[in-house]
């Protein structure tokens, strides 16, 4: 008797884009948006004790309507939510040598706002938002 597993091929990252979109057409002319996303983790290392971040770079290629729609937003430093599926790509460079690539097939695309991408003044400066110590501490006697 074996067991069957569900095939599962789905991804959830968030982190900043590190360059802006690379925008192209295919041949039958939808939009294919290409760009990488730097997604952040840190850890401590068990033999130093020392905190340290480590670093993926993943690539994403964003296709049809979203990618169209999106691509004016996707630009470098900018906070995104990506899901979608994991793809190998095989191919021969131009050197003759067999080359893979694993990269995130998107299926949405979400663009975080933060004060420093908002437009307008959806999000007030950082200065306007912190408020005096003195109102802060009397936050804090509120009974609930």
């Amino acid at each position: 008797m074996s067991i069957r597993l569900p095939e599962i091929n789905y991804i959830l990252i968030s982190g900043r884009l590190t360059r802006d979109a690379d925008v192209r057409m295919t041949q039958k002319g939808a939009a294919v948006c290409g760009f990488d996303v730097a997604v952040n983790r840190r850890y401590m290392d068990s033999v130093s004790g020392e905190w340290k971040d480590d670093v993926a770079y993943v690539p994403v290629s964003l296709f049809g309507q979203q990618a169209d729609r999106l691509k004016d937003r996707l630009k470098k430093g900018a906070p995104v939510v990506v899901d979608g599926r994991i793809n190998m790509n095989e191919f021969t460079d131009k050197a003759g040598q067999n080359r893979k690539i694993l990269r995130v097939i998107a299926n949405r695309v979400q663009v975080l706002q933060t004060a420093d991408n908002a437009v307008g003044d959806a999000f007030p400066a950082r200065e306007a938002q912190a408020a005096p110590a003195a109102e802060a501490a009397a936050e804090d006697d509120v009974p609930f």
